[in-house]
């Protein structure tokens, strides 16, 4: 059974960094791309971030492109997620996400992975 486990989210200040981190166990991590999601209240899991299996190719919604910045270290099992110049709208339940399939590439639906962490809240205070 896969886990993911994530960490990191705290309240700060507009304008302010943050990092996340996921960490994996059950499977070949490096076998499978990631994705990062978000969910404010009332609103729909929508797409932030993804990376592929070997981490040389990343994706980004257009909301946060040049400010948030995916990676993963395969060795550590682990994802990231590095937010840079946060705004109040940033603020959201972030989810780290598992492909199913190896080698697949990431998706933006939701629906296309198969394993999901808790959550782990980010406040971005204007």
């Amino acid at each position: 059974q896969v886990q993911l486990v994530e960490s990191g989210g705290v309240l700060v200040q507009a304008g302010g960094s943050l990092r996340l981190s996921c960490t994996a166990s059950g499977r070949t991590f490096r076998s499978y791309a990631m994705g990062w999601f978000r969910q404010a209240p009332g609103k729909e899991r929508d797409f932030v971030a993804g990376v592929t299996y070997s981490g040389s190719s990343t994706y980004y919604a257009d909301s946060v492109k040049g400010r948030f910045t995916i990676s993963r270290d395969n060795a550590k099992n682990a994802v990231y997620l590095q937010m840079n110049s946060l705004k109040p709208e940033d603020t959201a339940v972030y989810y780290c996400a598992q492909r199913p399939g190896r080698w697949a590439s990431p998706v933006v639906a939701a629906t296309g992975y198969e394993y999901w962490g808790q959550g782990t809240q980010v406040i971005v205070s204007s």
